[in-house]
């Protein structure tokens, strides 16, 4: 439509000029070949012109091969799988972290309650192990996201590998060594993580042993207080 308006408009244009250089051409007959060779070569003019109008404009498209276009989903799709890794290895971090958390909290709140054993009342003794108990599901409630996370976390490391050789396979050695070079970052910031919460585990364990070290050892404390206070109430009985 565009093109129609545009021929439309020369045509007028010729038109209109054929009529003032024939109107001219009666009051100055004398020169007939003067304005013959000028009406000529307006109409000439125009007519190119008007050609140039009638031909539309074109974008010149880029001529995209195969080679490119699979280059281009390779690119593609090792940027997704790095955003996906991205977000699950900020969702690791954040839970073995919450996890080390909870776990070095368990390990205080014990080491308070081995402290203070034999010193605590019945009422005193049942309410810190309430908390205890309330703190070790917590950390198994941690632990559980820690692995639900992790498995998520290791999808998304195969995702780039993958993404990694199918790019490296079309041709895109760019994107193949950024996905491996985001991989290898999420490992290295993973592996940091778990040291900090093997760190934990560790320490809880070593509670663990303590406990059931100072359980037993109040235990047979307790049972020769008793066999001491026996003869001591029978002689005051008699």
């Amino acid at each position: 439509m565009a093109a129609l308006r545009s021929v439309t408009s020369c045509y007028r244009l010729l038109r209109n000029s054929a009529r003032v250089l024939l109107s001219s051409r009666k009051h100055a007959v004398h020169k007939p070949r003067k304005w013959t060779n000028i009406l000529y070569t307006s109409i000439a003019s125009l007519a190119v012109g008007g050609g140039l109008c009638a031909i539309p404009f074109r974008q010149q498209v880029e001529n995209l091969s195969h080679d490119s276009l699979i280059k281009r989903a390779a690119s593609l799709a090792t940027d997704s799988s790095s955003t996906f890794l991205s977000q699950t290895t900020s969702a690791l971090i954040d839970a073995i972290t919450e996890y080390s958390k909870a776990v070095h909290t368990l390990v205080a709140l014990q080491k308070r309650y081995l402290d203070s054993l034999g010193k605590l009342t019945p009422a005193e003794e049942d309410t810190i192990w309430q908390v205890i108990i309330g703190q070790r599901s917590e950390v198994n409630d941690r632990q559980d996201e820690c692995k639900r996370f992790e498995s998520t976390w290791m999808s998304a490391v195969k995702l780039c590998e993958t993404a990694a050789e199918a790019a490296y396979s079309s041709g895109a050695e760019h994107a193949c060594i950024t996905v491996r070079t985001n991989v290898q970052l999420a490992l290295t910031q993973v592996e940091e993580a778990q040291k900090l919460s093997a760190d934990a585990d560790k320490k809880l364990a070593e509670t663990k042993v303590m406990e059931v070290e100072r359980v037993a050892r109040h235990a047979v404390s307790s049972e020769n207080s008793d066999e001491e206070d026996v003869p001591e109430a029978y002689l005051r009985e008699d």
